[in-house]
């Protein structure tokens, strides 16, 4: 892996009063941090401008890295699964990602890719992008799936364990909206009990029809 290096983030490369397609077709070319180098393609978002509801995770995995798509591996699975069950319509739905590019180390004789967790650096180099899409969408509901998805949004005074399913207001750019905080799907995935984990996601996410009436 490219070691990381200071860069300018992304405020070069996000176009101003663009829409969702504009700012997904100039972030292809995103040079905001060093891990454009080793990932695939970026990958960006999935959903409607005009989505109710916003989630947000970490950032791409392996089959998303080589798809450009986010959520379709199997945490995505996972995901649209409990959010089917819950009642969400997926034309209610917006997803991201907190960073647009894969960090990985590789390892064995086959280079498989291993999942790295993303610095501080990367997800101030990647805020731009995600506060474009959050301001053009303007949700009503913000989920933060994982705590890197919750410390972008957030801050560190958030702890997803303790607040998790819990409805929170806080102030932004556009004024106070609502965020609600949840495990990332992958942790149900890597859970020695995956049952209860899954049921403890589905319970969280039945806040979001409640909000959206």
């Amino acid at each position: 892996m490219t070691e990381t290096v200071d860069r300018p983030g992304a405020e070069h490369w996000v176009p101003r009063e663009a829409s969702i397609a504009a700012l997904r077709s100039a972030a292809a070319e995103c040079r905001g941090c060093e891990l454009w180098q080793n990932a695939t393609q970026t990958v960006f978002s999935a959903g409607s401008e005009r989505a109710r509801v916003a989630l947000v995770g970490e950032q791409p995995g392996d089959e998303e890295d080589r798809r450009g798509i986010p959520f379709v591996g199997p945490a995505g699975r996972l995901l649209q699964k409990a959010l089917d069950e819950v009642g969400v319509d997926r034309g209610d739905v917006y997803v991201t990602n907190a960073v647009k590019h894969f960090r990985f180390t590789q390892v064995g004789s086959g280079k498989r890719r291993i999942h790295a967790t993303p610095e501080r650096a990367h997800l101030e180099a990647c805020k731009p992008w995600l506060a474009a899409e959050l301001r053009l969408v303007d949700p009503r509901l913000v989920v933060c799936l994982g705590a890197t998805a919750a410390k972008a949004l957030l801050g560190g005074s958030v702890r997803v364990l303790r607040d998790r399913g819990q409805l929170l207001e806080r102030e932004t750019t556009l004024g106070v909206r609502t965020f609600l905080v949840t495990v990332h799907p992958s942790s149900v995935l890597r859970a020695p009990d995956r049952e209860p984990a899954y049921a403890a996601l589905v319970a969280d996410l039945r806040v979001i029809p409640e909000v959206l009436g």
